[in-house]
């Protein structure tokens, strides 16, 4: 399968601090690669290397066979990118906004307009197309960027959070959207702190946390990493916990963890339903249980496993991931 996106020891610092520590990655063409990681992780780092809007310290990418360094201009050319935040003119209309960006690609008038009155309706903004941006909600205004992104058709799209600040609706919708680009032979990079993100839409996943490429394989495959799944009881009495290690001997893949301030089983398993009745029967007229289920691993838990700490969103709920005395020099 041809590789359209290749990066080779890459390396980037600002300053004493290393942002990139040698990473490699390949992503087939049109496949999805979702790049995970905690903040400070460097996946916009690598994400503004490989759009040739940062210069690398050390190693190689390349864009469909195109140099980013030496062939800058002919990467833009095939390339989409949404950044964390929605870059878009609010002094503009929609409209006028998804004009400007056809244009700067050189594409045709008519096509421009056509492509930008198409992009509309397929982003629910044909009723607000040609309202100036500024009175856009920030849904709106992100899904206008994520929009722009895609006027020229590109063959590469880089998505850095592209669902930070959607609603459940909304994300839904951009997944659904995204999916169907696959379908259409486009190669996408996903950089994202949702797994169920991931979970949906990418062929490979590889998680990153400080500079270093730390674990790859698919979602289902991270999760078993972690732990696979886990069967949790919560009884009425700590004192039945251990009846309950009891009971469940043998069945799991490790020993159990008991809380007794919380009042909860929790235990490694493998076989999904088929266990959760095993583990039902036996404990039945044994304890009495408040709640109990099969539990698989969440992002929290990928992270927390892989890297020692969760994914961290701001207060606005738009992640950030570089060190405060670098942000100026990475956004010149």
């Amino acid at each position: 399968m041809t590789v359209a996106i290749e990066v080779s020891g890459l390396v980037k610092r600002f300053k004493r601090t290393t942002a990139l520590d040698g990473i490699d990655l390949e992503v087939p063409e049109g496949t999805v690669l979702g790049l995970l990681g905690p903040n400070g992780a460097g996946k916009t780092t690598a994400v503004r290397i490989m759009t040739t809007l940062l210069k690398p310290d050390a190693g190689r990418a390349t864009v469909l066979g195109l140099d980013v360094l030496r062939d800058a201009d002919r990467v833009r050319a095939v390339i989409g990118v949404t950044g964390q935040y929605a870059a878009v003119d609010e002094y503009l209309t929609g409209f006028e906004n998804l004009e400007m960006a056809g244009r700067l690609y050189h594409l045709p008038r008519a096509e421009v307009r056509s492509r930008a009155r198409s992009l509309l309706e397929q982003f629910d903004l044909a009723d607000a197309g040609d309202r100036i941006s500024k009175t856009y909600s920030g849904g709106m205004r992100r899904r206008l960027d994520i929009a722009a992104s895609l006027i020229a058709r590109p063959r590469v799209l880089f998505l850095d959070e592209p669902t930070t600040g959607l609603d459940p609706r909304s994300r839904i919708t951009m997944w659904e959207f995204i999916a169907a680009l696959v379908g259409e032979g486009t190669t996408i990079l996903l950089t994202t702190q949702y797994l169920e993100e991931a979970d949906r839409l990418a062929d490979g996943i590889a998680v990153v946390d400080h500079g270093r490429i730390i674990a790859r394989g698919t979602a289902d495959e991270l999760k078993a990493q972690v732990g696979g799944e886990r069967l949790e009881f919560t009884v009425t009495d700590a004192a039945d916990l251990p009846v309950l290690a009891d009971a469940l001997s043998g069945l799991g893949l490790d020993r159990p963890n008991l809380d007794e301030a919380n009042r909860t089983f929790s235990m490694p398993v493998s076989g999904g339903a088929g266990v959760l009745r095993e583990a039902l029967d036996r404990v039945a007229d044994r304890v009495t249980v408040i709640d109990v289920g099969l539990r698989r691993p969440d992002l929290d838990d990928v992270f927390l496993t892989l890297t020692g700490r969760a994914a961290e969103v701001q207060p606005d709920g738009k992640p950030d991931e570089r060190p405060a005395r670098d942000r100026a020099e990475v956004t010149r």
